[in-house]
């Protein structure tokens, strides 16, 4: 038995791991790469998994960089089927479609560009089409939390809520070989405790290699009131001077999140009264899965829901899926405007963008993480120009971070987690992916200081045996 880490290893996007057994292939996640334009398409065009020879795929959770390669696994030749979550089968069949037309248009920008520099050999054609969408999709069987079932020959597959985004899963892979049973426990992306919305992680009986997400294992997250008491300030200062505040926002998850968090300070007084518009048309059909899946909400969210209220719904809240509608928010007052996407790579955030951003009144608030030559993280680091649109921009609006929004584990949380898995059983390797090396390596001293001895920070490609 091994593991082979294919995507997510000393990065943060493409999460890809495949689990080998004599008898069985079983892929962990099937995520594109995410990163500038150019540089994403071209490593994504290539699948790095021998497609055919996939049994299974196991989906920890419906953001692209986890299932979006999932139609190129298709195209290439997989003829097995995908475990997921209900909530995650539900939303991948959004946000997979949404991937497919991004696809395409990223295409006709690689042309044009192509074609404008004298470059006519250099035309490429999208990744994938919405064929191959629809293929991926219709493989998909959904299995509930805790439900222990046979994936592949020797293997057996139960999930366990995450409390990263709405159906997340920590997945828990049972292997026997030859008479040799070792338990394989995968976090995905792993959610925070107390959180809204959402149930707090749980934690499986043992693990005899532990493969953790890193992305902030070398920092500490503001609380959840600390988080609200920001945004309240955030928003009050930036319409007191007149401005708009523009939150580029995941359309799964940490929209919703937002959407929550404005209801509450509204209801308390804390914000002023200005319209609030949640300009994507991703996000209005993903927020209508989470009114599907109530099964995933804790206490606090549930309870709203046995009276008359919603957590996704308040005066002056407008969903906007109406292009000519989205063109005019830009004339308004003082607004609220939640856009994708949320690294500001593509969507309607990025014409906000560049109609707001050199506008000192406004304020860009940054509430999730910012990848690696994306704008969003260019935004985070205040750059003084940035490129939208291909025009060169002054950076006059405000740019304020809230990483209490994250959705991801810190570095308290990911030792806290290691510690509670070796509580609950046999502790054996832990492999840090889904991270950059830094707050690899600084999470890894952490957790040998808390008596983790086996630790692996694996490159890509990489194998680890499963002993």
């Amino acid at each position: 038995m091994d593991i082979q880490f294919v995507g997510a290893a000393q990065t943060v996007t493409g999460s890809m791991h495949v689990v080998r057994t004599e008898h069985a292939t079983v892929l962990l996640d099937c995520g594109l790469f995410q990163g500038r334009r150019r540089e994403s398409f071209e490593y994504n065009r290539r699948l790095r998994v021998p497609a055919r020879e996939v049994s299974a795929v196991v989906l920890s959770h419906a953001h692209i960089d986890h299932s979006g390669a999932l139609p190129m696994l298709a195209k290439n030749g997989f003829d097995g089927l995908v475990y997921a979550t209900p909530a995650t089968r539900d939303l991948a069949a959004l946000m997979l479609r949404d991937a497919a037309a991004i696809q395409q248009a990223d295409a006709r920008y690689l042309n044009k560009q192509s074609v404008r520099e004298g470059r006519e050999d250099e035309l490429v054609e999208p990744i994938y089409g919405e064929e191959d969408v629809l293929d991926a999709i219709s493989r998909f069987v959904s299995v509930p939390y805790h439900r222990s079932i046979p994936i592949a020959d020797g293997v057996r597959l139960t999930f366990f809520d995450a409390g990263h985004v709405l159906g997340s899963a920590i997945t828990v892979l049972d292997l026997e070989e030859r008479g040799k049973k070792r338990r394989l426990v995968f976090t995905g992306d792993l959610g925070r405790a107390g959180r809204p919305i959402l149930r707090d992680p749980e934690v499986p009986e043992g693990a005899d290699v532990l493969i953790t997400e890193s992305t902030y294992g070398d920092r500490l997250h503001d609380g959840v009131d600390k988080m609200e008491d920001d945004l309240a300030r955030v928003v009050t200062r930036t319409v007191a001077r007149g401005g708009k505040v523009f939150i580029p926002s995941f359309a799964l998850e940490r929209a919703q999140e937002v959407i929550f968090a404005l209801k509450k300070l509204r209801k308390a007084g804390q914000i002023p009264r200005v319209p609030v518009y949640v300009d994507s048309p991703l996000t209005v059909r993903i927020t209508d899965v989470f009114k599907l899946h109530p099964e995933c909400y804790d206490a606090e969210a549930r309870a709203l829901l046995r009276g008359t209220d919603t957590p996704f719904d308040f005066e002056d809240l407008e969903y906007v899926e109406d292009k000519e509608r989205s063109k005019q928010l830009g004339g308004e007052g003082s607004a609220i405007i939640i856009s994708a996407s949320g690294m500001c790579e593509a969507g309607r955030i990025l014409h906000h963008l560049k109609n707001g951003v050199e506008d000192p009144r406004n304020t860009v608030l940054i509430v999730g993480y910012q990848a690696q030559h994306t704008l969003g993280r260019r935004l985070v680091e205040r750059r003084a120009r940035v490129r939208i649109f291909g025009v060169e921009r002054e950076r006059r609006a405000d740019v304020v971070v809230l990483n209490g929004f994250s959705a991801h584990a810190d570095q308290r949380d990911l030792v806290a987690y290691a510690d509670a898995c070796r509580a609950r059983g046999p502790a054996g390797t832990i492999a840090l992916v889904h991270g950059e090396p830094q707050p690899q390596r600084v999470l890894a001293d952490k957790m040998r200081e808390r008596g983790h001895g086996s630790i692996v920070i694996p490159a890509p490609n990489d194998k680890l045996e499963i002993a």
